[in-house]
């Protein structure tokens, strides 16, 4: 969303009635995560709830509930009131990739849940190790098809994981995946030549790439990273349509009455929008959008449909 646009959003919530707003909250908020205490995920959760309670006046109290490609922190929260005492907070794939990675998802993406706000998005670096012939995506490309490689990610479904897999359906790359308990092993096979390829976060690669032990091909957002401005897009290396992000979205229960979406929308917006927040963000190559809920529905939406004709494609399947 455009600042001006942003602005103008907020303008229109302090117009909300005084009486509804002060209705809520009058206890402690409970957030479940999707994610691992200490997480990415986690610690940007907390970052925007710390300062959503020192607005609204109320504890925000976090709870990471790791596993399952974000579903046990989901069923959680599906058995919760729709009162808005119970929010979730999540990373967009929980929602857009695990119908159709998982052969029984215990909700439904559409009508379980609405989502407040997609309120930041990341996205990914193609890397090689610095010995690697590879400069390019094409030069990765022409690698593939000399060669059998293969590519490591920190697990099926994870984000690395379903980036060079859209990175394979869109530019021809030819890879075997070779799933690890998370990035720091996958990185680590990447510097030692175990794989020949990784696709991750871009702060994740940059002290690799200082000490000369990778070298980053791509970026894989539609326009360049603030954190590698030098890396190339994917999109400018002759594939003009490709663009891949991932987003953080709080949601509530589908239900959940409408002035305590009012409260809780611009209190997010402001939170994600703080300079000290996004100078934090852009630390870690974050970048806050904070997206109404008929934005953020539609782009969940989109991103879903994405998915679905990725994994049909490559036949991706959670253990």
């Amino acid at each position: 969303m455009h600042k001006l646009a942003v602005i103008m959003a907020l303008a229109m919530f302090a117009q909300i009635d005084a009486a509804s707003a002060q209705s809520y909250p009058t206890r402690p908020v409970r957030v479940i995560v999707t994610s691992t205490a200490g997480g990415p995920l986690d610690v940007f959760t907390r970052l925007i709830t710390s300062k959503m309670e020192e607005e609204l006046k109320q504890p925000f109290v976090v709870e990471a509930r790791g596993g399952a490609g974000g579903n046990l922190a989901v069923v959680a929260a599906k058995q919760a009131e729709p009162d808005g005492y119970t929010i979730l907070s999540s990373i967009d794939t929980t929602f857009t990739v695990n119908e159709s990675l998982f052969k029984h998802v215990p909700f439904d993406s559409e009508s379980d849940f609405v989502p407040i706000s997609v309120l930041a998005k990341f996205g990914q670096a193609l890397a090689v190790p610095m010995n690697s012939p590879a400069k390019s995506v094409d030069g990765l490309k022409a690698l593939s098809l000399q060669k059998d490689i293969n590519y490591g990610s920190a697990g099926i479904g994870s984000p690395s994981h379903l980036s060079f897999a859209y990175l394979q359906a869109v530019t021809g790359i030819k890879a075997t995946h070779v799933p690890y308990r998370g990035n720091p092993p996958a990185l680590l096979a990447l510097i030692n030549g175990e794989t020949e390829s990784s696709m991750v976060i871009s702060t994740s690669l940059l002290p690799l790439a200082r000490e000369g032990k990778v070298r980053m091909l791509a970026y894989s957002d539609s326009s360049r990273s603030q954190v590698i401005p030098d890396v190339p897009t994917v999109a400018e290396q002759g594939y003009k349509d490709f663009q891949l992000v991932f987003s953080y979205v709080l949601l509530v229960r589908a239900g959940t009455p409408k002035h305590v979406i009012d409260v809780l929308l611009p209190a997010a917006m402001r939170a994600a929008n703080a300079p000290d927040v996004r100078d934090r963000l852009k630390a870690v190559d974050t970048v806050p959008i904070a997206l109404s809920p008929s934005d953020s529905r539609e782009w969940l939406r989109a991103s879903r449909e994405r998915w679905k004709q990725v994994i049909t494609k490559l036949d991706i399947r959670a253990n």
